[in-house]
C-alpha cells in the first residue's frame, strides 16, 4: 500500500506513514457502489527488463548459497531427491519472501523493487506460489516469457499476467 499523500511505500495496516508522519485514510469501500480499480493515485514505475535480470541474478545466488549444504557433493539429475530439494528451496524463498509485508525477495529489495497485484497491493502466499510456478512456463518456452518484460505496457512477464501480478520500483 502507499501513503497517499507522499507516495512512499507502507505496511498494508499501518495507520501512519512512516516517511511523512500523515494519517493514512483509506476510503470506506462500502459506502461507494464501485470500488475503484486501484487505491494508487501516484504515477507507478514498472520494474524494467534489466532490474529484474540483476535482482533473479541476486536471488539466484542466494538460493544456490542455502541450497549448497545439501547439493555440495549430491548427484545431480532430474529425478534425484537433490534436484527436488532444490525446487523447494527455491519456491519457498520466492513464495514467502514476496508475500511478506516487503513484497520482495532479497534480490528484489536491493534493486528497490516489489511484487503487487494489479491494484498495487502486497499478494498472498497462494499468488506467490502461482507466479513462482507460471515461472516454468516461461523458460520452457525459450525464456520467451521473460523477454516480454522488456515490451510490454506494464512491463510484465508472462508468469506475471498469469498471476495477475506487477513489479514496480519502490
Amino acid at each position: 500500500m502507499f501513503c497517499p499523500h507522499c507516495g512512499k511505500q507502507t505496511h498494508e495496516t499501518a495507520q501512519y506513514c512512516e516517511n511523512c508522519g500523515r494519517e493514512i485514510v483509506l476510503p470506506k469501500t462500502e459506502q461507494t457502489a464501485h470500488a475503484p480499480d486501484s487505491l494508487n493515485v501516484f504515477p507507478v514505475q514498472y520494474a524494467g527488463f534489466w532490474r529484474r535480470v540483476l535482482a533473479a541474478i541476486i536471488d539466484t545466488i542466494i538460493i544456490q548459497i542455502a541450497a549448497a549444504p545439501f547439493t555440495w557433493h549430491a548427484e545431480f539429475d532430474l529425478f534425484s531427491m537433490t534436484f527436488g530439494l532444490e525446487l523447494v528451496i527455491q519456491w519457498l524463498y520466492c513464495a514467502l519472501f514476496e508475500s511478506s509485508f516487503r513484497q520482495a525477495t532479497i534480490g528484489k529489495i536491493v534493486m528497490n523493487i516489489v511484487v503487487t497485484d494489479l491494484n498495487y497491493r502486497r499478494i498472498s502466499f497462494a499468488r506467490a506460489t502461482g507466479r513462482h510456478f507460471a515461472k516454468y512456463i516461461s523458460a520452457i518456452i525459450l525464456g520467451i516469457g521473460y523477454i516480454m518484460v522488456a515490451f510490454t505496457e506494464k512491463k510484465q512477464g508472462l508468469h506475471d499476467i498469469l498471476a495477475d501480478t506487477l513489479v514496480v520500483q519502490k
